[in-house]
């Protein structure tokens, strides 16, 4: 379980981080940049994947590509919703993200829809609606339209998984898949950079890379870690799911309030304690 426990740690760090980033002024796009150099390199050098697989003529290309695009974009809206919304609500909608994974499991992948996948679909789209609504007060007076950004989340981590749903139907291991989609989004995003320090809209700086291989350390040691959970605990898949979801909503919100003194509503609270119970039933049903 420690595996799991680590994994949980490094993915509440990544938002603790971009909390930070947006305080100390650093550049969250520079940051992803280098990020994905750091997690690539992990990837390739821990989990060692066979590349072989991606010159097959079946390899997804489309969805790797387009999840080359899509990875970075997302980052630079999580670190967006966790400076305006805080870490207590983008935690809890990127988490949620897996029940628009299900609804397009159920229509388009031929899963089946149990009871209990039903009843955790429908608690966690009220728990949706609970952690959307914008606390009140000075603290969040620059806030208004935090929603937008937490839907973004929402939707877009849930793109990423009918994406990484696609990848794995075909056929090809998912890390020679993720290892493909870090290194075309490095790409993708240096020439990002390089366009932008030659157009003089933000100089390239040491102090985000920096920031930005500290960012690529704790996303590729959530992924790390998250595999090593499942191959420790091989029969026991419903378990990690649940833990690292269930775990990153709760130390998220624990984190967001005693940390960085979030406000929360009687709603949010209410919406966060109604996704720890969907979660549980999605992975349970």
């Amino acid at each position: 379980m420690f595996y799991l426990l680590f994994s949980v740690v490094c993915s509440v760090l990544v938002s603790v981080l971009l909390k930070l980033a947006a305080r100390r002024q650093l550049d969250v796009a520079q940051m992803v940049t280098w990020n994905y150099l750091v997690a690539a390199a992990l990837t390739a050098g821990v989990l060692r994947p066979p590349l072989q697989a991606l010159q097959a003529a079946h390899a997804p290309w489309a969805a790797l590509l387009a999840l080359a695009v899509v990875l970075p974009s997302l980052f630079l809206v999580l670190g967006r919703a966790v400076a305006v919304a805080g870490i207590v609500r983008t935690d809890v909608a990127q988490r949620l993200s897996l029940l628009l994974s299900l609804l397009a499991a159920f229509l388009f992948f031929g899963q089946t829809a149990t009871p209990l996948k039903l009843l955790g679909l429908g608690l966690g789209l009220v728990a949706m609606l609970g952690i959307s609504l914008r606390p009140r007060g000075p603290a969040v007076d620059g806030e208004a339209g935090s929603w937008r950004w937490l839907l973004a989340v929402w939707v877009g981590f849930a793109l990423v998984d009918v994406l990484l749903k696609q990848v794995a139907l075909s056929g090809t291991p998912s890390m020679a898949a993720l290892l493909a989609c870090f290194s075309i989004a490095f790409v993708l995003m240096l020439g990002v950079q390089l366009w932008r320090h030659a157009t003089g809209r933000s100089r390239l700086a040491a102090r985000n890379l920096g920031a930005g291989a500290l960012l690529g350390l704790l996303n590729g040691g959530n992924i790390l870690f998250y595999v090593h959970a499942h191959q420790a605990l091989p029969d026991s898949p419903a378990t990690v799911f649940a833990g690292m979801n269930i775990g990153v909503v709760v130390l998220g919100a624990l984190v967001g309030v005693f940390a960085f003194g979030e406000p929360t509503t009687r709603w949010n609270r209410v919406g966060l304690a109604l996704a720890v119970v969907a979660i549980g039933f999605i992975a349970w049903g």
